[in-house]
């Protein structure tokens, strides 16, 4: 961002050409009419492909390719270069889903995500060490959720001998350091290491991120 001598706000622009197949004109003028995008071209050859060109603030990239190779199917040849810099073109509207976030350290469970896969999709498989206020699934609803990642199946005297070892666990998405600059909310951080990349709150614990959203809401009253 760069704030001009008149104190308004500008950023970055970017022209974006995209070339797919005709069918899956609605959806990306839509995907793109939600990035601030605006189509400038279509060029349609006739051969069930069309090229598309925006201009789109570079914020609105984020994200973009590995969301357009999903609705494209992986089709899309993507092509973008900076443009020039243009006034703030308001803001992106951000995810619809709350978060799942680890409420204690330990190692993550077959029988913990077992059930917590039931209310969103997970970010981390067994044997994953997690933290507290660690980001371990996305919610389906619109809220944030703590949870107990590392929940064990307590032992019992009549316990089959690796019946309770057998989960059917849906595969954890893996995300990009692009695809997690584009989940995090305000209130949420991207922790990058050698080895790993994760999602983190800003507050550790499940009482203080509380607190923290508490003095937000009543600085915006």
């Amino acid at each position: 961002m760069h704030e001009q001598p008149d104190g308004t706000l500008h950023e970055p622009w970017e022209q974006l050409i995209l070339d797919l197949p005709e069918e899956y004109i609605g959806s990306i003028t839509q995907t793109m009419g939600f990035r601030k995008g605006r189509m400038i071209k279509m060029v349609n050859n006739s051969s069930g492909w069309v090229r598309l060109d925006f201009e789109v603030p570079m914020r609105g990239l984020i994200g973009l390719r590995s969301q357009l190779i999903v609705e494209t199917r992986g089709t899309a040849i993507i092509n973008h270069v900076f443009l020039d810099w243009r006034p703030h073109a308001g803001d992106i509207p951000h995810r619809k889903t709350g978060a799942l976030v680890a409420d204690r350290m330990g190692k993550v469970r077959g029988y913990a995500l077992q059930n917590l896969q039931e209310r969103g999709q997970m970010f981390v498989g067994p044997t994953v060490e997690v933290y507290s206020g660690m980001v371990v699934g996305e919610n389906n609803r619109n809220e944030d959720i703590w949870v107990n990642p590392t929940k064990e199946k307590k032992l019992t005297n009549m316990r089959a001998s690796g019946s309770d070892d057998n989960y059917m666990l849906h595969p954890p998405r893996i995300l990009t350091l692009e695809s997690a600059l584009e989940f995090i909310a305000d209130d949420e951080l991207v922790e990058v290491t050698p080895k790993s990349l994760r999602l983190r709150k800003r507050h550790l614990t499940e009482d203080a991120a509380r607190k923290a959203e508490k003095k937000r809401e009543k600085a915006e009253k």
